[in-house]
């Protein structure tokens, strides 16, 4: 065009020239030069002050996602990607959701042709997760965290909820693999207009816990359930109490496999409660034999004061009977010894990018937008979850239930989030998480004591700690 300018010099053909260019311009919307990977810019750069959805422009405009269809369902995913198609005009969403999603989508990447965008639990009960991570097989997410939020003019790390990012390292090596999604809450609950009305007081610490023993027995109830036949939901009693005993140190000697993990005095403490809780008979009849939702229905029918949980528990209950009136109460766990720091068991599910996607820069771009604040609340609108975002509580308030909003709130209350990470081992016949909890049966049937429980899971420790250092 310059070409032509010049040998015409003169003013009408200058002025069809400028309005052509403005024209171009208007109609290029940003897009990327031919022969460029598609992205307008640098992977975790965005154009304008906020980044706004719809600035860059892709030459691969299909997206192929895979997602778990679990307890949040897929109406979240099925609305996100009409919005982010609407958003980044030519885009198009293929997308494959199943409860059980890593089963369906297994043989692609066994042959090396995986979906774009995978969203499941890391602890997804097929170990493929984990194993992508072994390979190597997940795209490294450091540049999307360092790099511009699409709704605000900051690095996307800094809107992820405090301290969460360095558990999204699996290798605990600086590099991001995961990126987190909802965020659960775990810890004690109990029936919050039972104690109202009878001027029972919340236990703050185990103390006061075991005071109520003798109370709920009197009242014809048990002090404590859990789902039995699945004794790993005691998990979110254990820990918080082993770091609020030991501190976060303690825990994780235990979880690193380092000598006299389980025979420390922190985890004898603990596991001293729950023998307590059966040498006292404060157990509900019949614990043990049941499922979660038996146990669940039991304890909503007022049979037992205490159950551990997550945040979705009145989600997933919605249906079940209940005693009049039962109002879901977040307790979190009691401390040993009043002022001790009070923890709370967190989990997490997450969103990964395999390193042979076919359209990793379109992908990266799906998952920025995850975080955005609008999207953030149309997430909670379709799922009742609550995302890993700073704010997020606040922009569900009107979505999730009551009881989850409250359970939240511990955040702000002084409680600290805590999550576990087992060391990553070789494959060995030892599940250690199995090892820690399955013989929970035993201490609340009074055939094992807790001295004789943390020697057991010792051993299993032990052959792990082996495997690391031969």
């Amino acid at each position: 065009m310059k070409g032509l300018a010049g040998k015409q010099g003169r003013a009408s053909w200058m002025l069809w020239i400028l309005i052509l260019t403005l024209m171009l311009a208007g109609c290029s919307g940003g897009s990327s030069d031919p022969g460029t990977n598609g992205d307008a810019q640098e992977p975790g750069e965005n154009s304008g002050s906020t980044g706004t959805p719809g600035d860059k422009t892709f030459d691969n405009k299909e997206l192929n996602i895979a997602v778990f269809e679990g307890g949040y369902g897929n109406e979240y995913w099925k609305a996100v990607a009409e919005k982010f198609e609407a958003d980044y005009p030519g885009v198009k969403i293929n997308m494959t959701s199943n409860p059980k999603i890593m089963d369906i989508i297994k043989p692609q990447l066994v042959a090396g042709n995986p979906p774009d965008f995978i969203y499941v639990s890391p602890d997804e009960n097929t170990g493929t997760i984990k194993s992508l991570v072994k390979e190597g097989a997940l795209l490294e997410l450091n540049d999307v965290f360092e790099g511009k939020a699409l709704d605000t003019d900051a690095p996307l790390k800094d809107k992820i909820t405090d301290g969460l990012l360095e558990y999204m390292e699996p290798n605990r090596d600086g590099k991001i693999y995961y990126a987190p999604n909802y965020m659960s809450v775990l810890g004690l609950w109990y029936n919050k207009n039972l104690f109202e009305t009878k001027g029972w007081e919340a236990p703050k610490t185990w103390d006061d816990f075991f005071a109520l023993g003798e109370t709920a027995k009197s009242d014809g109830r048990s002090l404590y359930t859990y789902q039995g036949i699945y004794p790993s939901y005691n998990e979110s009693v254990f820990w918080p109490a082993v770091a609020a005993a030991g501190g976060t140190e303690a825990m994780e000697q235990a979880l690193s496999y380092q000598e006299g993990g389980f025979t420390q005095e922190p985890v004898k403490q603990v596991m001293g409660v729950f023998e307590r809780i059966a040498r006292e008979d404060h157990l509900m009849r019949g614990t043990v034999a049941l499922n979660h939702t038996q146990a669940q229905t039991e304890f909503l029918k007022g049979n037992a004061l205490f159950i551990p949980n997550g945040s979705w528990f009145e989600s997933e209950m919605k249906d079940a009977p209940r005693e009049d009136g039962f109002e879901f109460g977040f307790l979190g766990v009691p401390v040993f010894n009043e002022g001790d720091q009070p923890y709370v068991l967190s989990s997490f599910e997450a969103m990964y990018i395999p390193k042979k996607a076919k359209n990793p820069e379109l992908a990266k771009e799906f998952l920025r937008y995850q975080y955005n604040d609008d999207i953030v609340k149309l997430n909670a609108e379709k799922s009742k979850g609550v995302v890993a975002v700073k704010g997020a509580v606040e922009l569900a308030k009107d979505y999730i239930p009551e009881s989850a909003y409250n359970a939240f709130k511990v955040y702000d209350e002084g409680t600290m989030p805590l999550m576990v990470q087992w060391t990553q081992t070789p494959k060995s016949e030892v599940i250690i998480n199995d090892e820690l909890f399955n013989p929970l049966s035993d201490v609340m049937n009074k055939k094992m004591s807790a001295d004789q429980w943390g020697d057991k899971v010792e051993q299993a420790s032990g052959k792990l700690r082996n495997l690391l250092n031969p």
